[in-house]
């Protein structure tokens, strides 16, 4: 059977363009390695400082970076060769990251260099993704973007499964500085998947790094009623339906089990993530993909309201601590949690493809790099709304009220705006 034609993932990207397929499996196996090192950051801190707060303020110090990055990284990539920026913010990442290793071995590392590097690494990341982002257009045909944002939904959730798990098995049993030297390995697999791309020019008219570059992308954007669209229904589904930061406090107080719930709860999210891109011959298939990304989110929303719902069961049942956890409440949590990693996961299949068919080539890095801010902020926003709104009640209520204001919300934006839920894929407009 074709897995194009059936419901398995389409390997047709891969296929058909050895460029792609280089960049792919370059930056699934860096990514892997990232995600090493973003966890091992976490653990080192908190071993010299035996902070949890010093642990949380390690991503408030990258959202900055991250977001002028992008920013700016977008504006390069839409105004030199695309190949060489990719290839330099690789560059900036392998080499923080020797760094914090050789720092490491030697014994000179500091809370202070850990957040330094932390900083670059968020930076040189976001102008990378933005850049590959803004590349695969053109190695690949239009209709096969959908599947090729698939790939990367299968490339993301091995990162996210992988990485955190080998983080602390390798922290525990190596130490430090080999899981630190272990990264720097794995990073050389994006210099082969980068180094062998053909030149990749912006076509159109190039707008050199500055205010006026940026001011050219919004005007465009204000234009852009489908891509605002996406950008808006985005934020509104990781500002309400958010839960990440209930998770330690979830494995302490409510479900039990302690650090392990959290891990488990952590990596259902993961699954979905794998498991929806493993099984989506059919979902890229499905061209009207305004409406996808309509139900795609409502499904989200509903995920996040059981979820709330499995928490509330929760809060009326026998107390629970690390000892004696709800096994059948995890259970059904990490269902919840799955289902809307496989949601969200079809509605970033079908945005990333609308974003790379509907904008132009001469605009694709401003607003892939637009794109990161939004999908870095929405998370961080949503933090503190479940952070806030559990510590003024308990901590089913933000899930619960998240979701539907979720499907609420979605349903009546995207009610409102006819052009959105009749985009078509075959004929693609911004």
């Amino acid at each position: 059977m074709n897995a194009g034609r059936g419901h398995l993932i389409d390997l047709t990207p891969l296929r058909i363009s050895p460029a792609f397929a280089r960049m792919w499996i370059g930056s699934t196996l860096a990514g892997i390695g990232g995600q090493l090192t973003i966890v091992t950051v976490m653990l080192h801190v908190f071993a010299l400082t035996a902070s949890t707060f010093a642990v949380s303020m390690i991503a408030v110090a990258g959202l900055l970076p991250m977001v002028l990055a992008g920013l700016y990284g977008g504006m390069l990539a839409d105004a030199f060769d695309r190949r060489r920026v990719a290839l330099i913010a690789a560059t900036v990442t392998f080499a923080s990251t020797a760094l914090l290793a050789a720092l490491t071995w030697t014994g000179a590392e500091t809370i202070w260099w850990l957040y330094a590097l932390s900083m670059i690494n968020s930076a040189a990341n976001s102008v990378g993704m933005a850049t590959r982002t803004a590349i695969v257009p053109r190695l690949i045909p239009r209709e096969q973007l959908a599947a090729a944002s698939a790939l990367n939904g299968v490339a993301f959730g091995l990162t996210v499964m992988a990485g955190p798990a080998l983080a602390g098995l390798l922290v525990a049993l190596t130490g430090y500085g080999w899981t630190y030297s272990i990264d720097v390995v794995l990073m050389l697999s994006m210099f082969l998947g980068l180094w062998a791309l053909p030149s990749v020019r912006p076509e159109g008219e190039i707008v050199r790094p500055g205010l006026a570059s940026l001011v050219d992308g919004w005007r465009f954007l204000r234009r852009a009623s489908n891509i605002r669209m996406q950008y808006v229904v985005d934020i509104i589904a990781m500002t309400f339906g958010q839960p990440l930061v209930l998770f330690p406090a979830l494995g302490t107080l409510l479900l039990g089990g302690g650090a392990v719930t959290t891990g488990i709860l952590t990596a259902a999210v993961a699954v979905g993530t794998f498991a929806s891109s493993l099984f989506s011959g059919r979902v890229v298939q499905y061209r009207w993909h305004g409406r996808g990304i309509e139900r795609a989110v409502e499904a989200y929303g509903a995920s996040i309201l059981l979820f709330g719902v499995v928490l509330l069961v929760g809060a009326f049942s026998s107390p629970a601590d690390e000892d004696t956890p709800h096994v059948g409440l995890i259970i059904a949590a990490c269902v919840a949690l799955a289902l809307s990693g496989a949601s969200d996961n079809v509605s970033s299949i079908y945005r990333n493809t609308m974003m790379q068919a509907a904008v132009p080539d001469t605009m694709r890095g401003r607003l892939q790099g637009l794109f990161i801010v939004v999908v870095a902020g929405g998370p961080r926003i949503g933090a503190l709304y479940a952070g806030t709104l559990a510590t003024l009640t308990t901590l089913w209520f933000p899930p619960l009220l998240g979701g539907i204001l979720v499907i609420a919300l979605v349903a009546l934006i995207a009610g409102r705006n006819r052009r959105f839920r009749s985009y078509d894929a075959e004929n693609p407009e911004p």
